[in-house]
């Protein structure tokens, strides 16, 4: 008889997106997103974190100020597309911590993911995630929250 106490496909995916945040050095706010095809099979993933050849340490972490993270981090979801190298995205899900703000919206559409899949919807009332929800949503992009009766799954390296 085969275990039954399996996770489903989206709280493997979600959990690939939690454990890429785990990636972040953003002593903040850490976002991961893993992008899945039509198969379940893991096409790309990525973090918040600053380009390559940008060094960690010699960029701020700032949110405040006149030289902020803002202007340097590259947002998960668009890591995720670009960590992509190529790779046809046609009719991709992407799960993502929290929801896509209106630049990655506009990566997510022109990438031709179908689906946006997320945990959190933090930012909500913000001008800048109601325009995401317009666009993605004009464009045919499914949106749907994560659910779960899980709270916790368990990683053990011993």
């Amino acid at each position: 008889m085969k275990r039954q106490d399996y996770i489903s496909w989206d709280e493997y995916f979600m959990g690939v997106a939690l454990l890429a945040a785990k990636r972040s050095k953003d002593p903040n706010t850490q976002v991961g997103a893993c992008i899945v095809d039509c198969n379940n099979i893991i096409l790309s993933t990525g973090y918040n974190g600053f380009p390559y050849g940008c060094s960690d340490d010699d960029y701020p972490w700032d949110r405040e100020g006149d030289d902020t993270k803002y202007n340097y981090v590259v947002h998960a979801e668009l890591n995720a597309i670009l960590n992509a190298r190529g790779r046809d995205l046609k009719d991709a899900r992407i799960y993502v911590d929290l929801f896509p703000c209106n630049q990655c919206a506009k990566a997510i559409i022109q990438s031709g993911i179908s689906e946006v899949v997320y945990l959190y919807d933090k930012y909500a009332d913000t001008a800048e995630t109601v325009a995401s929800k317009k666009m993605l949503t004009s464009a045919g992009v499914k949106l749907r929250h994560f659910t779960t009766d899980r709270s916790v799954i368990e990683l053990k390296f011993n």
